[in-house]
Parts: C-alpha cells; structure tokens; sequence
C-alpha cells in the first residue's frame, strides 16, 4: 500500500530533504501550501511532517504556538502523525550526551517556546515523533552554522564559533530525512516517540584535521567576531538570535545514537570524512 506524507516548510532544509528521502522510499509526497487550509490538505495523508518555520528566527513565541495548533488540528482531522524535526536547544547548558531521559531544562528564551511546543505535542494525544538533531549540514542550502563556518574551507580556512575544542552535534539533514522516512514505515512506533538523531558529533579541531588530511595542507581557524554581533542586535533581530544560542559551540555536547539504532539497525549516515569531502564538492 502506498504511504501519503504532507510536507509543510517543504523549501526548507529538513521539508526538502523529507519531500525526496519519503519520495525515495515510496511516499506520495504532497507540499503544503503555507496560508491554505492544512487540515483539508492533510486529509488522507498517513503522515504530516512540520517543517514550518517563522522566517529569519523572527517573533518564535507567536509563531511557533500558533504553527503548532494548526499541525495538532490537521492530524486530528485527518489522523496521521506527525513528524517534528526537534533541536537541541531544550537541554539547556549541560553538556554531555543528551538522549530520551535527559531533563527538558532550556537555558534560553528559544529553548523554552520549544519544549513548551514538545509537551503540547505530547499533551494533544496526536501520534508524534519528534526527531531529534543538532546543527544542520546541508550542502543544498546556506544559512546554517556549519556552512557559516566551512565558507572558506576549499581555501584551508574555518571559522569558530566557540572553543574549538568542544564537541558539537551535528546532522548532515538528508540522512535525518532518510531516518524519518524509515521510522514511520515501522509497526510499532510509540504514539509518542523522542528519538535522537545522533548524525556526528565533531568539534572544530577534528573538522580542521580531517579538513587538512583532504586538502593536504595546514587549515587555519579564525574566531567569529562576535563583537559585531554585539553592535548590530540593537538593530537586528537575527544578531539578538545568534548570541542567545552561542552557549551551543562551548558547551561540549552530543546526542545519543543508541535509541535509532535499536529501531534501526542497518541504518548508516554520513561520516566526517565524507561530510569533508561533500562540502569541498560543493564549495
């Protein structure tokens, strides 16, 4: 039987990765159009992916509550799950490997609108996974962290965001969409599932010697100046986001791999090497 999923944010980093990885594995695939009604869209879909995003990190406590209750009433309307893709924010600022079991204890304005939208989820009673990842890596788009950092990368030169000793989770954002595609093909998925995407977890010393290993040559690390930051969040609201969110390239952190692997236990991801090797590719 063909499967249906509904795509909503499908131009955005994980909704056009999850429109091809379900259409890869046999989904019909339907895109959501942002502004019409997404419980009439919704109907007959087995699956809606919530990959809608306020533009430009803009006005989160208005947007986020408001994204979430149309999701909740088009799954009810139509009962399919619901897939979000989570971040790591709701964790707060101990590091370590954060799974499943760790405390919800966000250290941020932004990490709490995301664990309040996690226990509406949960609270609702709609079928929910929320997979969960660190920074994505998506060589098909800019405007993430990690192609911030590797810009200059093909010249032998990164930028660091925080100590270049700490590790960072990262996920390379088309095999997080394979891994959704794959779990909601699976019988017994709980209703409610918080299931950690652990991709890689590398910190800006391993990337610069895997970087030099391939281009066969020093690589340079430069500071970002988060000083200029500092000057324009007065002014500019992205600015204000960043430097909420910096604690995450000091803090040494990594997702537990162990609960995907026990669901899915073939599955395999990108490694560092061909992470490297992709982003050189595309740059």
């Amino acid at each position: 039987m063909t499967h249906t999923v509904l795509i909503a944010g499908a131009s955005g980093h994980f909704g056009s990765a999850a429109a091809t990885a379900f259409a890869d594995a046999g989904w019909q695939v339907r895109r959501y159009q942002r502004g019409t009604d997404m419980a009439a869209a919704a109907q007959g879909a087995d699956v809606i992916v919530n990959a809608l995003n306020p533009p430009k990190y803009n006005n989160w406590a208005q947007h986020i509550p408001a994204i979430t209750a149309q999701v909740i009433a088009a799954a009810r309307a139509s009962g399919a799950r619901v897939v979000v893709p989570g971040n790591v924010y709701v964790y707060g600022s101990l590091g370590g490997v954060w799974g499943p079991d760790t405390p919800h204890a966000p250290s941020t304005r932004k990490g709490k609108i995301r664990a309040e939208m996690e226990a509406t989820y949960r609270a609702s009673g709609v079928p929910t996974l929320i997979l969960r990842g660190g920074d994505y890596i998506d060589p098909a788009q800019t405007g993430t962290l990690f192609s911030m950092m590797t810009a200059k990368a093909a010249q032998g030169r990164l930028t660091r965001f925080g100590r270049a000793d700490a590790l960072h989770a990262y996920a390379p954002v088309a095999d997080m969409a394979r891994a959704a595609a794959a779990l909601c093909d699976l019988p017994n998925l709980p209703d409610f599932a918080d299931i950690p995407y652990a991709g890689q977890a590398f910190s800006v010393n391993d990337l610069a010697a895997e970087l030099a290993r391939q281009l066969g040559k020093p690589v340079k690390i430069s500071a970002f100046p988060w000083w200029a930051m500092r000057l324009a969040a007065p002014f500019w609201e992205l600015a204000r986001e960043l430097l909420e969110m910096r604690y995450l390239s000091d803090v040494s952190h990594e997702l537990d791999a162990k609960p995907l692997a026990a669901l899915l236990p073939d599955f395999r991801g990108q490694t560092l090497a061909q992470i490297v090797a992709q982003t050189l590719k595309a740059g």
